[in-house]
């Protein structure tokens, strides 16, 4: 594993008397995507908004670049960059225009950065045409454009695909990917889209009701939705030989309940409970199981609601 970006300690946030994060414990790690999962006032952009020095927390401490005073956290923010809620975008400039804008504003003398920016996140050849005349996709892509001008190591992005075409998601999916990759960029992105989550990030943070309810990584995620054949029956030995000897698998496990998950065949149900029959084993219960990210995360808060 990398270097550990951010480590926060049961991060408290509280409005009058209402809680909005309660004692938020989360660890980013180099190079990586964590996708930030929650609904509507579950407390993504609060803490985001700590992390970025927006806010402040009320109780609880974090690390950011192994530093921890207020000092020394305040000197690494200059390491992060933020886009949350909206963009910073001067409507009626250009592209250019916006990031040379930002650029000054910042004493960021490199002028040469701008053309490699705008080239960087696919808004090169929109020359004078005004960002009040730009797609959503390309008024979100400018905005991640502004917060690149600092070449930041964490990169926070609240919602970049709200409200965007099919295209617009693959695009910022794409430059995502790519700054991750190609620079070892560490980015924390919350989103409602959960499949587009799913083809984006390498990590997984779901909060509900501002509390964590699980970190886990892509690989941890894809074992808990794996999709599998779940077989009862009476006598999980003699199933179990039958898969070995008979179907020749050895993918599959007895599971403590003695039901048994069965990772193979999973297009050929017919042929599995066939053979099952034929050699003696009596099922109780025989159905192909395994969950979407969206199904996982309503079981995970307890709900039924779409998010």
């Amino acid at each position: 594993m990398g270097e550990t970006i951010l480590k926060t300690n049961q991060l408290t946030k509280t409005y009058k008397k209402h809680t909005v994060l309660h004692d938020v414990s989360i660890e980013l790690k180099e190079g990586r995507i964590y996708g930030l999962i929650g609904e509507n006032g579950a407390g993504k952009s609060t803490l985001m908004k700590i992390i970025s020095g927006i806010s402040f927390q009320t109780e609880g401490s974090f690390e950011l670049f192994g530093k921890s005073t207020d000092k020394e956290i305040q000197q690494q923010r200059k390491r992060i960059a933020s886009m949350i809620e909206q963009p910073a975008i001067s409507p009626d400039m250009t592209a250019k225009g916006n990031l040379k804008y930002h650029r000054l504003m910042r004493g960021i003398p490199n002028e040469e950065l701008e053309d490699e920016i705008l080239q960087l996140v696919g808004l090169k050849s929109t020359n004078n045409k005004k960002a009040k005349h730009f797609s959503l996709g390309m008024k979100q892509r400018l905005g991640i454009a502004i917060a690149l001008l600092t070449n930041p190591e964490l990169l926070i992005l609240d919602e970049p695909v709200n409200g965007l075409d099919p295209i617009g998601v693959v695009e910022i999916r794409q430059l995502l990917t790519r700054l991750c990759e190609e620079r070892q960029m560490t980015i924390l992105i919350s989103s409602h889209n959960l499949p587009e989550l799913y083809q984006t990030t390498t990590d997984y943070i779901i909060i509900h009701k501002g509390k964590i309810m699980k970190q886990m990584t892509q690989q941890q995620l894809d074992e808990e939705c794996r999709h599998y054949i779940r077989i009862g029956c009476t006598v999980p030995e003699q199933c179990a030989h039958v898969l070995e000897t008979i179907l020749k698998t050895q993918n599959f496990q007895v599971m403590p309940n003695k039901t048994i998950k069965l990772y193979d065949f999973l297009e050929y149900l017919g042929d599995v409970s066939t053979a099952l029959f034929e050699h003696g084993v009596t099922l109780t219960e025989f159905s192909l199981q395994g969950d979407t990210l969206e199904n996982y995360f309503l079981t995970l808060i307890g709900g039924e609601r779409h998010v």
